[in-house]
């Protein structure tokens, strides 16, 4: 009896290394897929840029349960929106941005810093598209989810960089 237990034991071991190793090895293929699309992007045209988005909504439903993916198609999406605001395909990524943004929220291995980051980016877009009618309608979502973000994870690089973008486009906007 104790060889049968001993025996599962073992098995059980086993199981759940084989399983780790499968685990890391999907995600470096992940890593490896997403990295060979950002790169792409060295020609940062709205052509690459709408190319790398197809590639992450790809990578996305090849690992569904990923935040990396969502996290990259976000912020391609609300790039290429920032930089061609008037392009067809804006109001589509953006409402696609805003459901993904939704989605990582609940998901319960994502960094809510990083949400709230693409949030206030999300938010900041749409000032650029229409400074006069959303300036003051967003103003205050973008400086609360930058802010929110910078409780959360004061070393969010991204966060930091765009709250001083905000911060200097208001400048220039308002002339203080």
């Amino acid at each position: 009896m104790t060889f049968q237990i001993s025996k599962l034991r073992v098995f059980v071991i086993a199981f759940f290394m084989m399983a780790s190793v499968s685990i890391h090895a999907q995600q470096s293929d992940m890593q490896a897929l997403i990295g060979q699309s950002l790169s792409k992007l060295q020609q940062p045209t709205p052509e690459a840029f709408l190319n790398c988005i197809a590639e992450m909504k790809r990578i996305d439903t090849m690992f569904p349960d990923s935040i990396q993916p969502k996290y990259q198609m976000v912020l391609q999406s609300l790039t290429f929106s920032v930089m061609n605001p008037h392009a067809p395909q804006t109001e589509n990524l953006l409402a696609e941005a805003e459901q993904t943004i939704a989605k990582m929220e609940q998901m319960k291995n994502s960094d809510q810093s990083d949400v709230c980051t693409l949030r206030g980016f999300l938010y900041m877009v749409r000032i650029v598209q229409n400074p006069t009618q959303n300036g003051q309608r967003y103003y205050i979502d973008v400086m609360q989810n930058y802010e929110k973000a910078l409780q959360l994870n004061p070393e969010n690089l991204l966060a930091k960089e765009l709250q001083q973008k905000f911060f200097e486009g208001m400048r220039q906007q308002t002339g203080k």
